[in-house]
């Protein structure tokens, strides 16, 4: 029984893998917080890709300090 799940594990990340790959993720080697997020998402809904799901993730940019003079 664990050996299905595994391999069903396994075939849902390769589906959302081409999901991915499908919407051009893998096409720019630089990233940013939001485009990984998004490859991840996408990896981790799998099938859902073809269903409708279209996950995005809005990384909040942080405003770091500068250190004084």
């Amino acid at each position: 029984m664990g050996r299905l799940i595994g391999i069903l594990l396994v075939v849902w990340l390769v589906i959302g893998a081409i999901a991915a790959f499908q919407r051009g993720y893998f096409d720019d080697t630089r990233t940013n917080c939001s485009e990984a997020s998004d490859i991840a998402l996408t990896v981790v809904a799998g099938p859902l890709n073809y269903l409708g799901v279209n996950p995005k993730v809005t990384c909040a940019d942080v405003d770091v300090p500068e250190p004084s003079k």
